[in-house]
């Protein structure tokens, strides 16, 4: 994949890219164009071989990159899924407002799984930390059972995290939902399994070969919609082990924390609870791009809290069902 993609790449030395510097940090249109074409494969795909497909849209930039991919693929026909959208009651409302105004947009059909929900009927129970995301695998395989759907595809990417680099791009799940290891199937030559038994199901991720700067050249290229917190601006935040976090409902600050305003944004979008800015000054697409460049940390290992609970603690949340 990355072969094909620095032989593209190479037709393009010394043209400009999204951040106008050109050099060897750029994505050439031919790069982008390989990166696209596999995805959208991928996504005719799972319309060719399931019977009820569903897309995870959360209103964060990868599930709205899967979104713009499968219009283009469907295009001019509607798009042939459903979206799925597991609310934790504590997610910013920019990301929301965006959600829902990209539905109405697109006309599309977005069913909504309430995690507070799950909470008042007394299915689920609030944690001591305040963090809704681990609480979102039940009422999340509730959904998909309800639903019927046989096929759940979401933005996940290999580059964010090691469990989640172990996945195929399609990762077939036991009829409780959960994620086995070994159980990882061989996809030679773009070949994809979707066999399964009845009761289980497949995740699939078509943004499995692409990296946080893929997905912000992309981004740059089609000139796709972002929430604005992608971007720096003012914020009222607090510290919390070494990350800015956002006040709010779910019981941010605790006594101690001092609340102060300070210019940030946000590299990755999940609960308020557990979902940190950075500093930045990067207010356009081109210089986000720059500051992804130079940074060694990933998206997930900066700033979400969910991650740090213990070594194992992203893989350990899938092998119970979680995306």
């Amino acid at each position: 994949m990355r072969a094909v993609g620095e032989e593209g790449a190479s037709t393009a030395t010394g043209a400009a890219g999204p951040d106008g510097t050109g050099g060897p940090s750029v994505r050439s249109l031919a790069y982008l164009d390989v990166l696209e074409s596999e995805s959208v494969h991928i996504l005719r795909e799972v319309a060719g071989e399931f019977e009820r497909p569903v897309i995870l849209f959360s209103g964060g930039k990868d599930s709205i990159v899967v979104l713009h991919l499968a219009l283009k693929a469907f295009a001019p026909a509607p798009l042939p899924f459903e979206l799925l959208h597991v609310d934790t009651g504590h997610n910013f409302p920019e990301v929301m407002d965006h959600r829902d105004r990209t539905v109405a947009v697109h006309r599309l059909r977005l069913r909504v799984a309430s995690v507070q929900r799950y909470i008042d009927e007394g299915k689920l129970r609030e944690r001591p930390d305040g963090t809704r995301n681990p609480l979102q695998t039940v009422p999340l395989l509730d959904a998909i059972a309800a639903g019927r759907h046989d096929a759940v595809l979401g933005g996940a990417r290999r580059d964010e995290e090691k469990a989640r680099a172990k996945e195929r791009v399609f990762s077939l799940r036991d009829d409780f939902g959960a994620w086995d290891p070994r159980r990882q199937r061989p996809e030679l030559w773009e070949l994809y399994n979707g066999r399964h038994a009845p009761g289980e199901h497949v995740r699939v991720f078509p943004l499995s070969n692409w990296t946080e700067l893929d997905v912000w050249h992309y981004i740059a290229r089609e000139k796709v919609e972002l929430p604005d917190i992608y971007f720096a601006h003012e914020r009222t935040v607090f510290r919390r082990d070494g990350m800015w976090l956002s006040p709010g409902e779910w019981g941010g600050p605790r006594k101690g924390e001092t609340v102060e305003r300070r210019t940030v944004r946000f590299r990755t979008v999940g609960d308020m609870s557990c979902t940190g800015a950075v500093d930045s000054d990067a207010r356009t697409v081109e210089q986000v791009i720059a500051e992804i460049a130079a940074s060694r940390l990933t998206e997930r290992g900066a700033t979400r809290a969910d991650d740090r609970m213990s070594e194992a603690a992203m893989e350990d949340r899938k092998r119970e069902g979680y995306f």
